[in-house]
């Protein structure tokens, strides 16, 4: 398994570059690689012929996971330049696995996510000409979570954009009050729409518990890592 070389830590990276969370655009940095480490471990990544896709890096602890788990093809979608020179750092850390795409996740277009990750010097020989594997990760900004999750559900079940991979993957932090909504089970009150909708493509659960103690800044809520992989048979079609 390839690890990355030893690298500035992430607390001296937002020091030096004086990266402060952004309160607009709900900004909270993960800054415990034990933490991000144990999320990346339950997630359960395929390494083989897979691409992993990070939303909003920030400044990029969550990805030090990723790689030094052994992922091959990473893309990094970060709508926020502030972060371009500490993920450009790791790009070049990363062995030629780690590629970054600035852009806003809810309007990029995904074809430039796959030829992003097709493109990584990893797979300079040209043995990958589509991903058997694609897993979305992501602490995401608690404003646009949902949206995201709405458009992500909608994208899967018409099998478009990143999604038309036959084995997909969702391992994304959510506040803690919308990740119990959207696990709930069907005698639960917390159970709604989202919870519908969610179950309805996916077998969805929480792999994780989040406090928030361990965002900078804190937020007022806890978080919760929860999974998403397709159900064989979805509830819901595409219409």
């Amino acid at each position: 398994m390839t690890k990355l070389p030893k690298l500035p830590s992430i607390r001296d990276l937002i020091r030096i570059y004086n990266l402060r969370a952004k309160q607009q655009l709900s900004q909270n940095f993960l800054m415990d690689k034990n933490i991000t480490d144990k999320i990346v471990h339950l997630a359960g990544l395929e390494l083989e012929n897979s691409l992993c896709v990070e939303v909003g890096p920030g400044p990029g602890l969550l990805t030090r996971s990723i790689l030094d788990k052994g992922a091959k093809n990473v893309v990094a979608v970060e709508k926020d330049p502030r972060f371009v020179p500490t993920l450009e750092q790791l790009q070049d850390a990363s062995n030629g696995r780690f590629g970054v795409v600035l852009g806003d996740m809810l309007e990029i277009d995904h074809g430039e996510i796959v030829r992003r990750g097709l493109s990584l010097e990893s797979n300079a020989d040209k043995h990958i000409e589509a991903f058997d594997h694609v897993h979305l990760l992501g602490n995401l900004p608690f404003s646009v979570a949902t949206p995201l999750l709405i458009q992500w559900l909608h994208l899967l079940t018409a099998r478009q954009g990143i999604f038309t991979s036959p084995n997909v993957t969702m391992s994304l932090m959510f506040q803690k009050e919308v990740g119990l909504r959207i696990v709930a089970p069907a005698s639960n009150t917390e159970r709604g729409r989202l919870s519908v909708v969610a179950q309805s493509i996916c077998d969805a659960f929480k792999i994780y518990g989040v406090p928030s103690s361990s965002f900078v800044p804190r937020p007022k809520v806890d978080g919760m890592v929860v999974q998403l992989r397709p159900l064989a048979k979805p509830l819901l079609k595409s219409s």
